[in-house]
């Protein structure tokens, strides 16, 4: 009764069946948990079900092939997905209310809420998927409390972030939370080698990944390496201009450069506590780098200063627009 594409959640996903083939699962739902370890897959498993001729997520027939490859539609003939657009990567009131990208086209027929109110097709319930829902604006996310509180007879959203704190408290109260745990590490690589990856990899990929599937692209976990080597050549007083590439945002991602940095900031984070787990006599986190992190986790160094400097960047990500001065001001607490 399970997508063999799935990998872990075994017991989230079996509670989530029998309520739904209970009636008992809720109109609203919020899942949280890590960033990239499945959450979406488990929402998309909900709605491809019932779209499968065997009614199992085989994977194999018609009705599963509507759910598969990367560019999937944002209308299925049950499933609605609300996705952030542009730059900023925010989901806007447009979206929700006409169903337009970040150019005004449409991108599907109906705005979400008269979608929601239609009657879903035979033997299926109308899914509205809400894909890193930390990134509904003010307006976006207070025109769906209504139907978010008394979804329609038939129809289930389902908000997925691994930010649940930067949510409308009224959005989060009105939904079930449903949290996810990191997938077990052999869980993890079991995916990663049906992608490609080889054992030569495999520790470091684990460790940066942390139950996660966030770096399954090799670009992505690359650029995450050397964004480790470049902090501990900062932590160990190396020169800031010679070593902040990798820190810096790309100026022709997708992503805004505010978040772009979330990544470094908090891999900064992972080093700096995995200094603090040395010093008392305990295993690193990220045990690859643990030669590198030795030498540096002297009772001298001062921690707490750059936690806090990472913790105030982080929260004003949003609204920063220089990106290397922010990292210049943070490196200079690795010295100090």
């Amino acid at each position: 009764m399970y997508s063999l594409d799935v990998v872990g959640h075994q017991a989230t996903r079996e509670r989530l069946l029998l309520r739904l083939q209970e009636g008992r699962i809720r109109g609203s739902l919020l899942f949280t948990g890590p960033e990239g370890i499945g959450k979406r897959r488990v929402a998309l498993e909900l709605a491809q079900r019932e779209l499968c001729f065997r009614r199992t997520a085989c994977g194999q027939c018609e009705g599963c092939r509507m759910f598969q490859g990367e560019d999937l539609p944002f209308e299925l003939p049950n499933l609605l997905r609300i996705t952030p657009e542009g730059k900023a990567g925010v989901i806007r009131i447009d979206q929700i209310r006409e169903g337009l990208d970040s150019n005004n086209q449409p991108r599907f027929s109906r705005g979400v809420i008269e979608w929601a109110a239609l009657a879903p097709p035979m033997a299926c319930h109308r899914w509205i998927l809400v894909e890193e829902a930390h990134r509904l604006n003010e307006s976006s996310g207070n025109i769906l409390l209504k139907t978010l509180e008394e979804p329609p007879p038939g129809t289930h959203f389902i908000l997925v972030t691994h930010r649940p704190e930067a949510l409308l408290q009224t959005i989060r109260s009105r939904c079930e939370r449903i949290p996810f745990a990191p997938l077990a590490p052999r869980e993890a690589w079991t995916v990663a080698l049906r992608n490609g990856w080889q054992e030569a990899d495999h520790e470091r990929w684990s460790a940066l990944g942390e139950g996660s599937l966030r770096f399954l692209d090799e670009v992505a976990f690359r650029r995450a390496e050397a964004q480790v080597e470049a902090w501990l050549a900062l932590l160990a007083g190396r020169p800031f201009t010679e070593w902040a590439a990798p820190l810096l945002p790309e100026k022709e991602a997708v992503l805004a450069q505010g978040e772009q940095l979330r990544q470094p900031l908090e891999l900064l984070l992972r080093l700096l506590a995995d200094l603090a787990r040395i010093r008392a006599g305990e295993a690193p986190a990220l045990a690859p780098w643990r030669e590198a992190l030795a030498p540096l986790a002297t009772p001298q160094r001062d921690l707490k200063a750059p936690q806090a400097a990472v913790l105030e960047a982080l929260r004003h990500l949003p609204r920063n627009l220089s990106p290397e001065p922010l990292l210049r001001e943070v490196a200079l607490t690795l010295v100090s």
